[in-house]
């Protein structure tokens, strides 16, 4: 049996026992991970195919954790005198498949208790210099204030600041 699993923009087609190299996870070794972006799973007649994902998992446990062999880049432009060099090794995550048909994990429920909606009253919102000048006029509109449009932004700022005080 083999499963077809996603992780960091990949896919990678595994069996129990296979060691895969991923990308990077944020794990020790010794710890177990689970997959549960599962795309297909089983074999032969008795394939799942998802829809996108099936709704198993596989686990796995992190075997290492390192860099991969070094890549150079070099850039060259002839008759300019430009050259560059640069390395770079990409880290990744050796992991065990241990099982491929662990369950999904349950995803946790949204909560039924609202928090109370808060609204902004005149004391508490501020009138800052970040603001646009529609948005300046607009909010003197609501607090009764009266702005000359023509104005420059900072004389508005200051007349609501005058009234709001």
């Amino acid at each position: 049996m083999y499963a077809v699993i996603e992780t960091g923009g990949k896919q990678y087609r595994v069996q129990e026992g296979d060691i895969i190299t991923v990308e990077k996870l944020d794990l020790e070794v010794g710890d177990v991970v689970t997959f549960d972006h599962v795309l297909v799973l089983g074999e032969g007649a008795d394939i799942k195919v998802g829809a996108p994902y099936v709704g198993t998992a596989v686990t796995g446990t992190v075997v290492e954790n390192g860099k991969g062999k070094k890549v150079v880049i070099f850039k060259y432009k002839a008759k300019k005198d430009y050259r560059k060099k640069q390395g770079h090794r990409q880290p990744y995550t050796m992991v065990k498949i241990e099982s491929l048909t662990g369950a999904a994990p349950k995803k946790a429920e949204p909560k039924t208790e609202k928090t109370p909606v808060v609204e902004e009253s005149v004391e508490t919102k501020k009138v800052s210099a970040s603001m646009k000048k529609d948005e300046l006029i607009a909010f003197a509109e609501e607090n009764n204030i009266a702005v000359d449009a023509k104005a420059t932004k900072a004389v508005i700022i200051e007349t609501i600041e005058a009234a709001l005080k």
